[in-house]
Parts: structure tokens; sequence; C-alpha cells
């Protein structure tokens, strides 16, 4: 047996799968936010399941054939890798590894009574949609941070998702972010092609803020980390990444890019590089090869400069690069010139609090009206440039106290933290704490329980408000009630 050790909601995801397929659903997603651990729930699937079943594990690419063989063998799991000339070859192993590209280049899929697919939103592919249809028994398990893809909900009939990103954050089992939004690649006039920008004209735009990705993030650096942390940053294209490593190296710090035009080989051995904890490589660029299936933990940078029109998806899959947590290792920077965060910012709060409980959605096809340079500038604290969380007038870093009527414009180009802003005032704050306080004091509940339900609700402490009871109004009534058959629906899942 292996020396795996599952978390409560890792184990309560298996016992889901586990009745999804007595309860007659072949076809089954298992969604959980990146860093949640899904490689490890697969590894436990798989060796489990395959005391009696025949096993087939896909991966998006090659490079995730190699990395997730290295998990299974870390932990003992015996298994052959499907790949020409691999040194793995085992056919009579009951667990077989397998790129969907090599399974398509083959006359015949592995014998298999199960399928377990990993990053399922992003191998949609004719060759999978045409085995399913062929084979409608088969047992299929598909892997996803985001089953947003449209075509996800015509082939699975069910969906897990145990537990919230807000949740695992909590636990600490995940990083939390500090954004920060910094010059943007400009999008207007930019042709769409198939709902995205179209690439070439977006990488020209990208090439015009290069020095100001470069300073932003030499600044940045110096001013969270003292220093520089071990970073990863998404291009707008290989142009692009090139003309930023070479700027970076210009200031002696060794970034280095990773295309589709590499050989598996060259990058492979730049992963390599990069994940030892001595590394001379401080930053890895890529244009989309590090959103699936790259978990090194101590990537604390993230920097965005492929700005999206709809792929919510990749959003979260590319921030989601710097969530899992490290010694030493207490928040991530996201540092945003694509403007991605505030335009995703509704449907990321959605995800972050409630997670994923149906598989038709249209998070990867709906058009985001884009924001204004007002709603920008009103996102952000005038005071130290940090993340307005959820609905606070008051700042989560420094305690600034939004004005009735701020009078502050910002700096063009200045480096600012962004997140979603909402137009409260203090008034409004103080009111509903004093009304959780009655309220706790009502039902005879601890002097804290208001403390922490404000938390709840705004994200930041209630500091400087006066502790004064209110009435309990019927909207923060029907708010507390709110919370409370969220807490018992999750519970009722759990079970």
């Amino acid at each position: 047996m292996s020396n795996i050790v599952l978390r409560d909601y890792q184990s309560q995801s298996i016992a889901s799968l586990d009745q999804g397929f007595t309860d007659g659903h072949t076809r089954q997603v298992l969604s959980a936010s990146t860093g949640a651990g899904k490689s490890i729930i697969a590894m436990s699937i798989l060796e489990k399941e395959s005391l009696r079943k025949r096993i087939l594990f896909v991966c998006d690419r090659r490079i995730l054939v190699n990395q997730f063989s290295a998990h299974l063998d870390r932990h003992g799991i015996d298994h052959g890798c499907v790949m020409a000339n691999h040194w793995r070859h085992r056919p009579y192993e009951r667990i077989q590894v397998a790129s969907i590209q090599t399974l398509e280049r083959m006359r015949r899929w592995p014998e298999s009574d199960l399928i377990v697919v990993d990053e399922i939103h992003a191998v949609m592919r004719k060759s999978l949609k045409e085995f399913m249809e062929k084979n409608p028994d088969k047992q299929v398990i598909g892997l996803t941070a985001t089953p947003f893809h449209p075509e996800i909900g015509k082939y699975f009939t069910s969906v897990t998702n145990v537990v919230t990103m807000e949740k695992l954050v909590s636990d600490k089992f995940l990083v939390p972010f500090k954004v920060y939004v910094a010059k943007e690649i400009d999008v207007k006039g930019v042709k769409v092609v198939a709902g995205e920008w179209q690439k070439d004209e977006l990488e020209s735009r990208g090439l015009k803020i290069v020095g100001d990705v470069v300073a932003e993030y030499v600044k940045l650096s110096q001013s969270v980390f003292q220093g520089y942390k071990k970073t990863i940053c998404f291009s707008s294209g290989v142009a692009h990444g090139a003309e930023l490593a070479q700027k970076f190296q210009e200031l002696g710090l060794n970034f280095v890019q990773i295309s589709y035009k590499d050989s598996e080989e060259y990058k492979e051995e730049v992963l390599r590089q990069f994940s030892q904890p001595d590394s001379d490589i401080i930053g890895v660029i890529s244009s989309d090869i590090l959103t699936r299936g790259f978990d090194q933990t101590d990537v604390q940078h993230v920097i965005v400069a492929r700005p999206l029109r709809k792929s919510f998806s990749m959003h979260v899959q590319m921030v989601g690069r710097g969530a899992r947590p490290h010694e030493g290792k207490d928040f991530c920077v996201i540092q945003d010139h694509s403007g991605n965060w505030l335009r995703f910012a509704n449907d990321w709060e959605q995800l972050f609090s409630e997670g994923t409980q149906t598989l038709s959605s249209d998070a990867d096809t709906k058009t985001r009206k884009e924001p204004t340079d007002k709603e920008k500038k009103e996102a952000k604290c005038p005071k130290c440039n940090a993340l307005w969380t959820f609905r606070s007038d008051t700042c989560g870093s420094c305690g600034y106290i939004k004005p009735v009527r701020s009078m502050v414009s910002a700096v063009p180009g200045e480096l600012s933290e962004l997140g979603a802003a909402h137009n409260n005032r203090l008034q409004q704050n103080q009111s509903f704490y004093s009304q959780l306080i009655y309220y706790a004091q009502q039902k005879g509940y601890k002097p804290g329980w208001a403390f922490y339900k404000y938390k709840e609700k705004y994200g930041v402490a209630p500091n400087g408000l006066a502790s004064s009871p209110q009435h309990t109004s019927p909207e923060v009534l029907g708010w507390l009630k709110s919370r409370a058959i969220a807490f018992a629906k999750s519970k009722a899942r759990a079970a």
C-alpha cells in the first residue's frame, strides 16, 4: 500500500464519486480548486480501483505524463506509461498513464474499465468525445478546477465539489492573493476571433508595455518582499515572452521562456531547474504551458500579461498557479497587466465563495462589460493601493476608510492593488456590526460571534467600529439566514 494520507474533504470527494457511480452516473466530474490536491485524490482512486479494474489516466500533454508518473513513483504505486520509447513501457500494469495526443495517434486505446481524465476542461477533444460516444457504459472521471467548457455538460451527468476555495484558504490549505494591477495592455479596438482577442494584435499591444511590466515587477518585489521570489509570467505570445525575458535579463534577473517551439526535453529541464530550492532561475515565462498541471508550491509571484475576453477558466488557472502553500509563504502576489481581475471579478467572487455545483455554466462564453476608467480608479485604496475586499469601505491592508466623496485621483501608470470595490459607507459598516452585536446578545452567543460574522461578510475585522448594539433589521436577518442555509447545504453535501 502507498503512503497517501487524505484530508477530510479529499476523502469526501472520493465517497461522493463512489455514490455517484452507485446512483448510475457513469460520467462524473470532480471539481476542486487549483491546489486542492486533485492529483492526490486521483492517485488514491487509482490505487484502490486498480485492485479490481484496469485504469487509464489521461493527461493533457506529454510533460504532464512524466509529472504524474513521478507522483505515482513517490507513493509507490505501480504503473506503466503509454508513450513511444518511454522507459516505463509496462503494458501489463493495471494502471496506465498516457497523453491525449499519444492516444490520438493509436489505432486502439489501451483496455480499461475506468478512465480518469486530468484537466478535463482542456481535453474535451474530438477523440475523447468519440470514445465516450462509442463506449457509453465506460466509467469516466474528469478532473478540473474549472468545469466551464460548454460541452462538458453534454457528456457528463454529475459534478462533485465538496469544498470551496474560500474554505481552503481559511483552513490554510491554500494561500490568499494580493492582487496588483499596473499599466494594462490596451485592448481597445483589437479584433475578436472565436470569442477572444486576436492573438497577433494582442501580442503587438503587449510589446508596448514590456518596460512597464519589468519596472513594476522590480518595484513590487522590493516593496512587498524586499527581494525577489520565484515568479511565473503569462505572456500574450512567444515574441512577447522573448522580449520580456530579455528585459528581465538586462537587469540581471534570470527569466526563461518556454513555448510550443521548444522540445519537450528542454521544457522539462527548465522546469526541473526552476523547481530546485537554490535555482538561479527566478522566473519562467509562457503564454499557456504553465496554466495546466504546473504545481510548484514555492511560486509566490504571478505576472499576468495576457488579457482574456471570455475565458474565465484560463483566468482561474493562471492565478491559481500561485495558490499552493509553502513554508514561509503567507500569500501570493498577482501582478495583473491584463485587466482580467476586474473583468472577471464577479465570477471570481462567486466561484471563490460557492464553488461549482452545476455543469451548465456560461462562465467561458458570456461577454463581460469592460470596466470604465472611473470604476478602475474607485476600485483601489488611495492610501496604500491595497485590495478592497468584498463590500467593505475599509481597506483590509491599512485600515483606511473611504470618505463619502473621494477627492483622490489615480496617478497614471501607478501600480495599484485592485479588487471588487463597492460603494458602502462607514455608517453602513457600523450599523451592520451593531446589529450583529444585538443579535448575539439576544441569542446568548459569545461576544466574538459578531466579530467573526462581520469578518465573514466583509473580509476584514471591524477595527475602529463601536461595540454598541442596534436592533437587527430584516435585511441583516435575511443575510444571517442565507449563511445558515449555505452552511447546512455544505454539511449535507459533505455527508
